[in-house]
């Protein structure tokens, strides 16, 4: 809680700003503070709420009134209206005031100390400086408002410049989980390189796994301190869950890695609950009020961070998931039919499930700098799709070639993974190109049609440290079968793993049903392999049509095999089919709690 007398960001000063104000040549001094032994001299404390236009012509009065009367100190406190009325209502309490608007304003006596002395809000102000210092004023509300604007970005300037002096003094705890994963060893030199949180800002990067992988983290720590950064402070490792995300202000969770083969795609679902649980507690008990949570990886993406926020709700939104990494691949699959450069082609949008069934949806998608007969300067674009005359290759080998790419990754050794959360985290933490869009997984409330209560990917972007959902954008909508083709397999996904629904069923679009039936219709034997093969060229006849139907809106499928996402190593028995939602309130202690176990 912020203490009312520390020095707080006050906006520049207003002694010089244009002012309207009623006064004699000189202000007199208030008879009221005169005594036999001379004048006392008179502390105001003038605080307000950032943007409030009242606290900016409480403001220019005090400054004239300080200006002109040696004896009249004015004190300024300027709050985020974020954190304007949980502040205000400390204050009075500490001070049994009663006061809920913006500006408050009291009095202090330097010379004999105690107890402020309440004046009031604004009125009550203006009223004082009339009676005693017979000054008024008459500020215009255009004035007022321009002024309230001016503070708030100032003020806002102030903290993150604060922000980033308090980097330099205790660095940035950044927690990476599975740090013994491939991604980890790319994302490290990526993080202390400075490109992500800035030159200004020390880390200090804590790696977290289970006790297995202990020998690994001490390896991957100690080729990080070969690195020589400056802006690594420290870098260590954690195995002890109970000690996990200890003031963290940034958690990277990364791919879990595991040994266990499951028998079934319920029961992969339901495995990724309780380490979802547990990593929701530990970052609710011991991280940051701050803590930015960051998801990456290619499995179950999306259900592990609406698992996470379920289960640390406190900082629901400031969990995401990452989508960038789908997008590099569609924007370099894109560059190579064009024959250009991945970096210049922009505003890709990635719906829905990020490790799943999403979309690539190229309606808003520009280049930049393309080679042709029309060339205009750095900031001239073309919209990819009246450069792509070929709609079989965008509804056929497109989508074939991601998800080649999306079966392959594992090939990347984590290199994308680590380039995608490092990127987000950089916009996250500095804002998004302007007039860019970023796709992210976050938490839908409704927008663009999408249920709410899952994570889905969408268009956003990043400004003030935080991001925004570009609701704004035209011709973007999604048709009703799109839509169910996205969601599906997401409500399914959440209902599984908490135990409301038993078994899971896989979207099937009319393609799909038409080649199942197809096949249940031809069986294959020695005598009909001929009508088999004449068969089969029919349904990839089929097929194609109903493909190039649901996608004639241009927004092309991402489809995963749900038996792509299940780990294949050793075996194990397999779990009951019955619901497992055995999980709501219990204590960590009752939990499993050893990464090992999970």
């Amino acid at each position: 809680m912020v203490d009312p007398y520390s020095p707080a960001p006050a906006p520049r000063s207003r002694a010089s700003a244009p002012l309207s104000l009623s006064a004699p040549a000189r202000p007199r001094r208030p008879r009221c503070l005169e005594t036999g032994r001379g004048v006392l001299m008179a502390k105001f404390v003038l605080a307000g709420r950032a943007d409030c236009p009242y606290y900016a012509k409480a403001e220019l009065l005090a400054d004239y009134l300080q200006k002109n009367l040696p004896d009249f100190r004015i004190h300024k406190i300027t709050q985020h209206p974020h954190v304007w009325e949980e502040w205000l209502e400390h204050l009075c309490e500490k001070n049994k005031w009663s006061h809920t608007t913006s500006p408050i304003i009291w009095r202090e006596l330097l010379d004999r100390g105690g107890k402020g002395m309440l004046l009031g809000g604004y009125n009550e102000f203006l009223e004082h400086a009339q009676l005693y210092y017979s000054v008024t004023s008459s500020m215009t509300t255009e004035l007022m408002k321009m002024i309230a604007q001016e503070n708030l970005e100032t003020h806002v300037e102030k903290e993150l410049e604060g922000e980033s002096l308090k980097g330099l003094l205790s660095p940035l705890q950044v927690w990476i989980t599975s740090a013994s994963a491939p991604a980890c060893y790319n994302l490290i030199p990526i993080l202390t390189s400075g490109e992500v949180f800035g030159t200004q800002t020390e880390l200090s990067i804590v790696l977290f796994d289970s006790k297995d992988a202990e020998e690994k983290l001490h390896i991957l720590a100690s080729e990080t301190h070969d690195l020589v950064s400056p802006f690594l402070r420290s870098i260590s490792v954690c195995t002890r869950v109970q000690e996990a995300f200890r003031q963290a202000h940034v958690v990277i969770v990364l791919d879990d890695s595991t040994d266990k083969e499951v028998y079934a795609l319920e029961e992969c679902i339901r495995s990724r609950v309780p380490l979802c649980r547990l990593y929701g507690y530990l970052i609710e008990k011991n991280a940051h009020d701050s803590v930015r949570v960051i998801v990456g990886g290619k499995t179950f993406v999306n259900l592990k961070t609406v698992l996470l926020m379920r289960y640390a709700p406190s900082i629901a939104h400031n969990i995401v998931a990452v989508a960038l990494g789908v997008e590099g691949q569609a924007r370099a699959a894109l560059a190579r039919k064009l024959r250009t450069t991945p970096a210049s082609i922009k505003d890709v949008i990635i719906w829905g499930n990020i490790s799943g069934n999403n979309y690539v949806d190229l309606r808003k998608a520009k280049v930049y700098r393309y080679e042709s007969a029309i060339w205009g300067p750095p900031y001239f674009s073309r919209p990819i799709l009246s450069l792509i005359f070929d709609s079989e290759w965008v509804n056929g080998e497109f989508v074939t070639t991601l998800r080649k790419l999306t079966a392959t990754g594992q090939q990347l050794r984590g290199m994308l993974t680590a380039h995608s959360i490092a990127t987000t985290l950089k916009y996250w933490y500095h804002g998004s190109p302007p007039g860019e869009i970023v796709s992210l997984g976050v938490l839908s409330e409704g927008q663009f049609g999408v249920p709410e209560g899952i994570v889905f990917s969408m268009p956003v972007k990043f400004e003030n440290g935080t991001w925004k959902v570009l609701t704004d954008l035209k011709d973007v909508e999604i048709s009703e079968k799109v839509m169910t083709r996205m969601t599906s397999d997401l409500i399914q996904e959440k209902l599984v793993a908490l135990g409301d629904l038993i078994n899971f069923q896989p979207y099937q679009s009319e393609a799909d049903v038409a080649l199942k039936n197809q096949k249940t219709a031809l069986p294959t034997t020695d005598d009909n392999q001929e009508n088999q093969r004449t068969s089969d060229e029919h349904q990839d006849s089929v097929s194609s049509d109903l493909i190039q139907d649901e996608e004639k809106d241009v927004v092309m499928s991402n489809d995963v095999d749900s038996s792509d996402l299940i780990p294949q190593t050793i075996s194990e028995k397999p779990r009951s089919q019955e619901p497992t939602n055995d999980s709501e309130g219990k204590s960590v202690e009752q939990q499993q709690i050893t990464l090992d176990q999970l």
